[in-house]
């Protein structure tokens, strides 16, 4: 009976050191992970994938109508004109307002500007993204473009959901090439 309970008892103690080291090496693993993710660049942290459904969960997930910035100058429900309403609300995530207000002269990668586009009367029509993602369209400024409902869903037109290289908005935001393709306002002195 002894050795039963002498081997009962060594093996107790094993286990509980094996226990104790597997926590220790996780957290260990868990302290790196964490350091390794305070020291993504800001693009790594704002990768996007190229889809309408990744770009609305992102933005959603940010919370941007509380934590993003709004283009200076600009502030809420100002003067738009078509294709994106009557009044407009532009925001701007970190690495936009960044190089905004160091007039960079372009976006960098991982650039989002959101516009939401609101009616005469004040209600929200529809949700317009624009998102740089470096190789994605070299020749039109690298710009993904969304459009969505206020539910989040796309926008269609034409049978077409309006995400990705969208001809009309390629087609219009052209006419600033000068700029990087932005209309809101001077990425440069």
């Amino acid at each position: 009976m002894k050795f039963n309970f002498f081997t009962a008892t060594l093996l107790t103690v094993a286990f509980t050191f094996i226990f104790i080291g597997c926590q220790d090496s996780s957290s260990e693993e868990s302290t790196a992970a964490d350091q390794e993710s305070e020291t993504m660049t800001h693009s790594e942290m704002a990768a996007v994938d190229t889809t309408g459904a990744a770009v609305w969960a992102h933005i959603q997930e940010a919370e941007y109508r509380t934590s993003w910035t709004s283009w200076p100058g600009k502030g809420s429900l100002y003067t738009g004109q078509q294709p994106h309403g009557a009044l407009l609300t532009t925001y701007l995530n970190d690495i936009a307002a960044e190089a905004l207000a160091s007039k960079a002269g372009e976006m960098p990668e991982g650039a989002i500007i959101i516009k939401e586009n609101y009616m005469p009367d004040e209600n929200l029509a529809a949700v317009t993204v624009m998102y740089k993602v470096k190789d994605y369209n070299p020749t039109e400024g690298d710009w993904f473009y969304s459009k969505h409902m206020p539910d989040g869903s796309l926008a269609m037109m034409n049978d077409m959901s309006l995400e990705g290289r969208v001809a009309g908005c390629v087609g219009c935001h052209k006419a600033q090439t000068a700029n990087d393709f932005i209309f809101t306002g001077s990425l440069s002195e």
